[in-house]
């Protein structure tokens, strides 16, 4: 691994892409599962009740997405008074725990107490009935606590919004053992892997060459990467459309809806579960940054004119499959969960 003089500026066009974590197609058909296993229960009626006319887990599970700018369109008054309710909303969607963690634990490195964990918790404890400051500190409605539910769960089977990796002067991956030595000088947050650039072109799509136009400055050679983080929110589900021969949320449900899935089945209260869903994420996203290696280190900056670190990586063989394997798996299980955990709440 080696350092390289700084350069380079990030191309705006690649980090609005990344702003739409998971991509619309994955989180609609976790949602859209979720709709189908709901169907003449309870618990169907009760979100039913919470939705408007229209409405569906499907078409609301981008909702949380779409609150945080306008690259779904102009921002409805509901997502403004949310917003404004909820300044850190943009945080509630990951959590940053170290891979070589054993488990989730509140309060320790890369954890908020507005992380997706807790968010999650808070969300479901509101659906509940439990709902007073203690366990709802963001003051959740019943309908905001849904919209956050049917994005948040499709996050948080996403390993990397989950796991997260940590690097030294040296570009070596480290364990933080508290939260302040992550200060950007020593130990460095490759924030959920958005810091970690891959060129490989295999891992680009058409959407990518189009949009992804490379910038040099310093008379450095033009060179751009995709964040590690876009590739599993959104490349790695058009790898699985793709692979499935489908090219429709609904065509990809029927295909995952009917896939044998035996996700594992959750224990004791159900605003426990969040943080056993995150516990299973670590392993998943241990393996998503095994055996990457860092190439680079360059220097970014952002539209406020703040420098940032980049480092481009190189994926080990068979990382496209694989990865594409455990989002198929992995947007199945989201499914059938969201619906266990409607299910659970309105029996």
């Amino acid at each position: 691994m080696k350092k390289i003089k700084f350069g380079l500026v990030l191309c705006t066009a690649l980090l609005s892409l990344n702003a739409q974590a998971s991509g619309d197609e994955g989180h609609k058909t976790i949602g859209a599962i979720a709709d189908r296993l709901l169907v003449g229960t309870n618990a169907g009626a009760r979100v039913k009740a919470l939705l408007q006319p229209g409405e569906s887990l499907q078409s609301i599970s981008i909702w949380a997405d779409c609150a945080k700018g306008t690259f779904c369109g102009p921002q409805t008054s509901e997502m403004i008074a949310f917003t404004i309710q909820n300044p850190a909303h943009a945080a509630y969607h990951y959590t940053n725990t170290p891979v070589d963690n054993k488990s989730y634990v509140a309060g320790g490195v890369g954890t908020t107490d507005h992380d997706i964990v807790q968010t999650l918790k808070q969300a479901i404890a509101v659906l509940q009935g439990n709902d007073n400051e203690k366990t709802n500190p963001h003051r959740f409605t019943p309908r905001q606590a849904l919209l956050m539910i049917a994005h948040l769960l499709g996050d948080i089977h996403q390993p990397l919004h989950v796991g997260a990796v940590y690097l030294n002067q040296d570009n070596q991956f480290v364990t933080p053992a508290t939260q302040a030595q992550v200060d950007g000088v020593n130990v460095f947050d490759v924030q959920g892997g958005n810091n970690l650039l891959i060129e490989d072109q295999a891992t680009w799509t058409a959407r990518d060459v189009k949009n992804f136009k490379p910038e040099a400055s310093n008379g450095n050679a033009a060179r751009v990467g995709k964040p590690l983080h876009l590739y599993w929110d959104v490349t790695v589900v058009e790898n699985v459309m793709r692979d499935l021969g489908v090219k429709s949320v609904s065509e990809l449900t029927d295909k995952l809806i009917t896939a044998t899935v035996a996700p594992a089945v959750n224990k004791g209260d159900p605003v426990t579960w969040p943080e056993q869903w995150a516990t299973e994420g670590l392993f998943l996203a241990k393996s998503a940054y095994a055996n990457i290696v860092i190439v680079d280190k360059v220097k970014a900056t952002n539209r406020r004119g703040v420098e940032y670190a980049n480092w481009y990586s190189k994926l080990p063989a068979n990382y496209i499959q694989e990865s594409t394997e455990v989002t198929r798996k992995q947007l199945a299980v989201a499914g059938h969960r969201l619906a266990a955990l409607l299910k659970s709440i309105w029996p």
